[in-house]
């Protein structure tokens, strides 16, 4: 019979605890969450106060029974799952699904995995916080009402297969009113006029001073005035002003900012920062990595002050404590740091260490010293007209924190600082140059995965533990979609003064350019307009963080769940109801014109496979032509021009081999055919519209022989096993089933029998598994 039963929610959690624990304690994971809303009736008797009708999940069945008979046998049972709503809600339904005996059942709950930490927890055990419970409760069954409700309502008035959600339908409204913004902005183009001046001191020695107008300049003639006053003029040091100022560190990792940063500096999507940090966490190398505090414990600020002074000096440390400015921030967690300050680097992969170095530099930088700066401003007269230069300096007295780390943003500011050459009052300096740059104005950013997140904290939506799984959930739902464009090329203007010569060029630049933004798609913006239309107050941004801090507030036993919900959903049901009865026409339909071959209208709308444009409204029984939105155009902004245009395709790009080569647009995209095979044209290459023959025979020759090397073997006794090369190796390829190849077997030698044989001994253990497609 076992002491101690720890039930864990993570093997790899498990694994470290068992180190710390003595031979008296098995260790079990539970695997992440046992239990779960049934789907039949919602899971939820809205009739019964709400009461939800939580079964166990099909795959988890085996580990419940195996915990259920340890449990029995174990004289105390831990429940040892995360300390924050979530952890706290899959140890209450441990409780319930084992049966488990309340008097033999204490809860523990530590914020690192750590020998002290987790013995100070078995020290100090504590029951389940029925608060935390219900207030995830409150959130599970609130989404669960929100989805199921809404979703056919979607299906009904848009598309089938459609869903929606309380929280990620918000953040998608962030993305579609950020597009709109975009799509309405109107560059603007000025001028930006820079110096290079020359200063020789006593010595003889040459120096540069770089300065900037004061001002920027509004279009091409008037900058051409100003460089002709320019010439011929002198330039002089009116004043020097230097100041003393000082930088801070930035607080340690939250959730929160530790995504937003892993983003810009080492370019990790949000899920991938909150997988990797899930491993740390659980290998026992930083503290929990679901927390919006800034918080550090005492322990740990002595250890950081140990550390600096031990690997900096003296007078590189500085403790300091930060407050949690968050809105609505909930849980007193401490901020995310490493759990032994003295290492500064781990083993692991690549990921883990680079993820590790950022979260140690931060946590470290936190506790140091400001650095001391000091900045001169030099002004720099014009003798022929009232305008001035401006030259900006800065020296760095005491590097402080920026020894270790400096906060990245998300939209860098140029920044003109420089060391400046020895200056003073009066100075006359020698004009080099001066160069005027046509600059032009910046619609609104896109967000990236960390700034949606950034904004969504702002505005109190979302959780520390929600912030991920709303990302994820957007982009598979098919309403947003992570991106790059390539941007379009765009002619500017520069117009240099040397030597009192004026000189003028038209020069080129890539604009519009984008990395891993988030867009959204047509679906996105339609479902959006329809959900914004009819249920506003679940798409009302201060509707959501209310709903967010009564969550906080059944946390802290303020607020009964049950009585929130209700509030939530009486008034909601009824719209609910009215949208279902309402007759809608035409939703996400837009009217461009009449076509003038046929005289037919043009229509765009969401179709079966996604946006479309269609001539004809199927009147008279003549079947409507069809045409596939190409990547960048929308529903909203096409024209009818562009949308005539889609019509072009499938065009003949020529002839190969006496058949004809056909580019088009189909329901996975841009494609060749050539006799009756297809090929891919990728999107960033290449556009079917002006494809030539020459590239389309290299992307049909490129395909073969891929297809040929891909071939391992194919039987005369049944065309449709074949042996083929994959990604992850030779497989057997049998009636769209695959088939792994034993490592002692040879794939190019095997028999046709052998192959059979392979495939009934893998019929016996079971169907293989398809691979699922990445959403």
């Amino acid at each position: 019979m076992e002491e101690n039963l720890v039930i864990v929610e993570s093997p790899a959690k498990a694994k470290t605890i068992e180190k710390f624990l003595g031979k008296n304690f098995l260790v079990k994971s539970s695997f992440g969450h046992i239990r779960d809303l049934s789907k039949k009736n919602l899971g939820i008797d809205i009739n019964n106060n709400y009461k939800p009708d939580y079964i166990i999940s099909e795959d988890k069945k085996k580990i419940v029974a195996e915990l259920k008979s340890l449990a029995k046998k174990a004289k105390v049972i831990w429940l040892a799952s995360d300390e924050d709503r979530e952890g706290e809600a899959i140890a209450w339904h441990l409780a319930e699904a084992l049966e488990l005996d309340k008097k033999k059942t204490k809860r523990i709950v530590f914020n690192e995995i750590t020998k002290s930490a987790i013995l100070h927890a078995i020290e100090n055990p504590r029951s389940v916080d029925k608060n935390l419970v219900d207030a995830q409760q409150a959130r599970r069954i609130l989404d669960r009402l929100v989805g199921f409700e809404l979703s056919p309502v979607l299906w009904k008035k848009i598309k089938s297969n459609l869903s929606a959600g309380r929280v990620q339908s918000v953040a998608v409204k962030l993305i579609v009113e950020r597009e709109r913004e975009i799509i309405s902005f109107h560059s603007t183009s000025s001028y930006k006029v820079t110096a290079v001046f020359l200063i020789t001191d006593k010595n003889g020695k040459v120096s540069e001073l770089d300065a900037e107008l004061s001002k920027k300049i509004e279009n091409k003639a008037q900058t051409l005035e100003f460089l002709k006053k320019c010439t011929g003029a002198e330039f002089c040091i009116t004043d020097i002003t230097t100041k003393p100022s000082k930088k801070s560190p930035a607080p340690p990792f939250t959730t929160s900012t530790l995504q937003q940063e892993a983003s810009r500096k080492l370019s990790f999507s949000v899920s991938q920062t909150m997988t990797i940090a899930q491993r740390l966490y659980e290998a026992g190398k930083i503290t929990y990595m679901r927390t919006d505090s800034v918080n550090l414990s005492e322990t740990a600020l002595n250890a950081a002050n140990k550390v600096i002074k031990k690997e900096f000096g003296e007078k590189y440390a500085f403790t300091r404590q930060f407050k949690t400015k968050t809105k609505g921030a909930q849980e007193a967690h401490e901020a995310i740091r490493p759990t032994y300050f003295e290492n500064d680097s781990i083993t692991g992969n690549t990921a883990e260490k680079k993820l590790y170095e950022l979260i140690w530099k931060r946590a470290i930088a936190s506790q140091m010293s400001e650095a001391l700066l000091e900045k001169t401003t030099a002004t720099i007269s014009i003798s022929t007209c009232k305008e001035e230069f401006v030259a900006l300096g800065e020296v760095i007295k005491f590097d402080g924190f920026l020894k270790v780390y400096m906060e990245s943003t998300d939209d860098e500011q140029e920044d003109n600082s420089k060391i400046l050459p020895p200056l003073t009052v009066n100075q006359k300096l020698e004009n080099k140059n001066i160069s005027a740059v046509e600059r032009f104005t910046h619609h609104p950013p896109r967000y990236t995965e960390a700034s949606l997140v950034k904004k969504l904290e702002e505005l109190g939506i979302g959780r520390p533990s929600t912030y991920a799984p709303i990302i994820s959930t957007i982009q598979n739902r098919g309403y947003v979609v992570k991106e790059e464009r390539q941007g379009i090329e765009r002619n500017y203007y520069t117009i240099i003064l040397e030597k009192n010569e004026l000189k003028e060029s038209i020069n080129k630049e890539i604009t519009g350019a984008e990395k891993s933004k988030l867009f959204p798609t047509d679906i996105g913006m339609v479902v959006n307009d329809y959900l914004n239309d009819r249920f506003n107050n679940i798409m009302d941004f201060n509707f959501t963080a209310t709903v967010e801090k009564k969550f906080d507030d059944i946390a802290e036993g303020k607020t009964d769940w049950t009585e929130m919900i209700d509030l939530f959903y009486t008034p909601f049901h009824k719209k609910v109801t009215e949208a279902t009865e309402t007759k809608e026409r035409n939703l996400g339909v837009r009217e461009l014109g009449i076509d003038s071959v046929s005289g037919k209208p043009v229509l765009v709308k969401i179709g079966k496979y996604g946006p479309m444009v269609q001539i004809g409204d199927g009147a008279n029984d003549i079947k409507p032509k069809f045409a596939r939105l190409q990547n960048g155009q929308h529903i909203e902004s096409i024209s009818l021009a562009e949308a005539l245009d889609l019509f072009k395709l499938p065009r003949i790009v020529g002839q190969y081999e006496e058949s004809d080569v056909n580019a088009g647009i189909g329901r996975f995209g841009p494609y060749l055919q050539h006799k009756t095979k297809f090929y891919s044209l990728d999107k960033n290459l290449y556009d079917p519209n002006t494809v030539k023959i020459d590239s389309a025979i290299e992307i049909i020759e490129a395909k073969r022989e891929k297809d040929r090397n891909r071939l391992i073997q194919s039987f005369k006794e049944d065309a449709e096993l074949i042996i083929l090369n994959g990604r992850f190796g030779p497989y057997i390829s049998y009636k769209k089933d695959n088939y792994k190849i034993p490592k002692d077997k040879d794939p190019k030698t095997l028999t046709f029998k052998e192959c059979k044989e392979i495939i009934t001994a893998a019929g016996e253990k079971g169907k293989p598994k398809k691979s699922k497609k990445k959403k």
